[in-house]
């Protein structure tokens, strides 16, 4: 079992940037993919991106693709979301999750969620 906390979040404007860092509790940390979601105001939670257990394989969603990265550091429990060029449409609350499964991009295979940090993008 794994618990994670995010921070991070914040008010920012486009084109700004951002890192999200969500620290995880537990010694199985580098045995659990993780992943980062948003969830905007009256829309469903959606998959930002994805990190393998080593950290030698990351994924994107189409939409932030070249403007986020995901990186993690197994030895400080710590997954990060590099976050660049900052749109209002990024605006959401933030999530970070893990999963015993590989390369999944679908909520509901992911078993452990923080409470999620805001962070809002103004135009």
């Amino acid at each position: 079992q794994v618990h994670v906390v995010e921070s991070g979040g914040g008010l920012v404007q486009a084109g700004d940037s951002l890192r999200l860092s969500c620290a995880a509790s537990g010694r199985t940390f580098s045995s659990y993919t993780m992943g980062w979601f948003r969830q905007a105001p009256g829309k469903e939670r959606e998959f930002v991106a994805g990190i393998s257990r080593s950290g030698f394989t990351t994924y994107y969603a189409d939409s932030v693709k070249g403007r986020f990265t995901i990186s993690r550091d197994n030895a400080k429990n710590t997954v990060y979301l590099q976050m660049t060029s900052l749109k209002p449409e990024d605006t959401a609350d933030y999530y970070c999750a893990a999963t015993s499964r590989i390369r999944v991009r679908e909520a509901y295979e992911y078993d452990y969620w923080g409470q999620g940090t805001q962070v809002t993008v103004s135009s």
